[in-house]
């Protein structure tokens, strides 16, 4: 059997002031061509189907539209939830799902949600975990040790009879790190993910009954531990920190007497992602322009703050997200020693060393009144000051 293995979809997110829905559409008309270029039998989908949880009403008609065409093909449908999926909004009518071969595991419940098939000689397993926080499973094992993630997924799998005799997927929405090595982070989930620090980590040992381990929740494509544990990422670039990444599907082929076999199907965006650099003049020179269409981000080398830097980019490329500089000025502001700026200093002073600091030059009076009522609405000082 064959399978392709997708997660962070993301369905409805923005990238600054960009609405991708048409992006995202586009991806997934690419993965259903995939599935019927490559007789696809399945789809495992592994998690953060939508970017909120609550989603806007083009997420979620982008998600009927592609479910309906899967199952148009009879190709079958395993969607775990995601830490930003709603649990209910995307179990809601998974019962009459299940009867189309769309499996729907949002909700864990004590168990881990199993769906056997028979195809030729192969018998195969396919286990599916919603993300799970520890306090979850500890409801269902009180008498289980459980502290953190880890413990709550071995837990879980403890208590799963598992047929070593056949051919066994999960698909599972965790943060799983490799012996001494964390995977690469990436896009929305970096931030999140290191702050959890080790607590959200689980061991990938703990997935060794498993001959294919389909993850969601890392944004960059990549395998952790061994080739058959392995992150999709998500099929588009949703950060700045994914522009280098290159999107693709694992294409997963499952049989009896064979290891599981992976190939990386690469995907192209309707509009690719990138950071360019140089001056205004150089990058907008028209020899150096390629893909005006293109999501942008650029690193003005300028030494003068050009005014409405992003007006004029966006008429060269109208799909620029965000403009930062890379001078003498930031490079002098990354050596400042933060913890001693204020140290002995009133606000207005602080606000005047900064502005040199970016600008070379002394703030007017009107821009520090300008500057002292926002603070003020943002409680940072007080109306006396």
């Amino acid at each position: 059997m064959k399978f392709l293995h997708l997660g962070d979809l993301h369905l409805g997110k923005t990238l600054s002031d960009f609405d991708l829905i048409e992006d995202q559409r586009y991806i997934l008309d690419q993965i259903l061509y995939i599935a019927d270029k490559e007789s696809i039998d399945g789809v495992l989908i592994a998690g953060d189907v939508y970017d909120k949880s609550v989603p806007s009403e083009a997420a979620t008609r982008l998600l009927d539209y592609f479910l309906i065409q899967l199952a148009k093909k009879e190709i079958k449908v395993f969607i775990v939830s995601g830490n930003h999926d709603s649990d209910d909004r995307l179990n809601y009518g998974s019962t009459l799902f299940a009867s189309n071969q769309i499996f729907i595991s949002a909700v864990f419940a004590g168990t881990l949600h199993k769906q056997s098939f028979v195809n030729g000689d192969t018998e195969i397993d396919i286990y599916m975990l919603p993300f799970v926080k520890a306090s979850q499973v500890r409801h269902y094992f009180p008498d289980e040790d459980i502290e953190s993630y880890d413990d709550a997924v071995r837990t879980i799998i403890k208590n799963t009879l598992i047929n070593k005799k056949n051919k066994n997927i999960l698909v599972a929405h965790q943060f799983v790190a490799g012996k001494g090595e964390d995977p690469a982070l990436a896009g929305s989930e970096s931030i999140g993910t290191q702050s959890v620090g080790m607590v959200e980590k689980i061991g990938y040992d703990c997935f060794d009954d498993f001959d294919y381990v389909a993850l969601g929740h890392i944004h960059s494509p990549q395998s952790v531990g061994r080739d058959e544990i392995r992150y999709s990422g998500s099929p588009l670039k949703y950060s700045l920190s994914e522009a280098n990444n290159e999107k693709s599907v694992p294409l997963i082929t499952v049989s009896a007497e064979e290891m599981v076999k992976i190939e990386l199907v690469p995907l192209k965006p309707m509009r690719n992602m990138r950071h360019i650099k140089g001056t205004l003049k150089e990058l907008l020179d028209k020899k150096n322009v390629k893909a005006p269409d293109d999501f942008i981000y650029a690193t003005l080398t300028d030494e003068d703050i050009i005014n409405d830097a992003m007006g004029v980019f966006q008429q060269v490329y109208p799909n620029t997200v965000r403009i930062d500089y890379d001078n003498s000025h930031t490079r002098e502001i990354e050596q400042v020693d933060i913890s001693r700026i204020a140290e002995n200093k009133s606000f207005p002073e602080l606000i005047g060393d900064f502005y040199r600091l970016i600008y070379g030059c002394e703030i007017t009076e009107e821009e520090m009144d300008v500057i002292r009522t926002a603070a003020r609405e943002a409680g940072v000082i007080n109306e006396a000051d």
